[in-house]
């Protein structure tokens, strides 16, 4: 293994509204890969594009564990994916560097922080849960606010009704087409055919 290679940056944030600026502020980096949605597994474009593109000696760049990987099987999974490749993976804020030659307790520190993170996320969605739970009991719970008012729902299913494609339709009302699709399906419980 060098240590001669590119110094590329992965990011991910789980919604298209998280700003990924901080995450590698002020890295010097050759490329960055930034995939701009959940974490739950480790089907993501650009994640996939990164383990094309990077080569034996070059050095990954992450925020933290919880960014390249959201439990602990894929983390060690990845790590040792591109550690067996001669590529270097360095997480930031927990200042842990993996270069395939670790120690055990290198390796140790890998599962360990892992481990507390893939916890943490636990947790937060345990609260969360509780949270609405409590709120709902309360009876000041309301959800998510819809996606669309009732007007563009209205003009979204005649307008798909009347064959516009419902890729197109859901780009140009900014909601993603399963989001298009469960108002279609509220509005007249049969669906276009495309």
């Amino acid at each position: 293994m060098t240590d001669h290679g590119q110094r590329v940056g992965y990011v991910r944030v789980s919604t298209l509204d998280q700003n990924t600026d901080r995450q590698l502020d002020g890295e010097h980096l050759h490329r960055t890969f930034t995939d701009k949605l959940s974490g739950k597994n480790t089907n993501r474009p650009e994640l996939d594009a990164l383990r094309a593109f990077v080569r034996d000696g070059d050095l990954i760049v992450v925020h933290s564990l919880d960014r390249l990987a959201r439990n602990l099987d894929d983390l060690r999974r990845l790590v040792r994916e591109f550690t067996d490749r001669g590529v270097r993976v360095t997480f930031l804020k927990e200042g842990l560097t993996f270069t395939g030659d670790d120690s055990p307790m290198s390796k140790l520190l890998l599962s360990v922080m892992g481990a507390f993170a893939e916890f943490e996320r636990a947790l937060i969605r345990e609260r969360q849960a509780e949270g609405i739970a409590a709120a709902k009991a309360r009876g000041v719970y309301r959800g998510r606010a819809p996606a669309l008012t009732s007007s563009q729902a209205d003009e979204l299913q005649v307008r798909a009704h009347n064959g516009e494609p419902i890729t197109a339709l859901a780009r140009e009302f900014g909601v993603s087409r399963q989001t298009a699709y469960v108002y279609l399906r509220r509005s007249s419980g049969a669906l276009p055919g495309r």
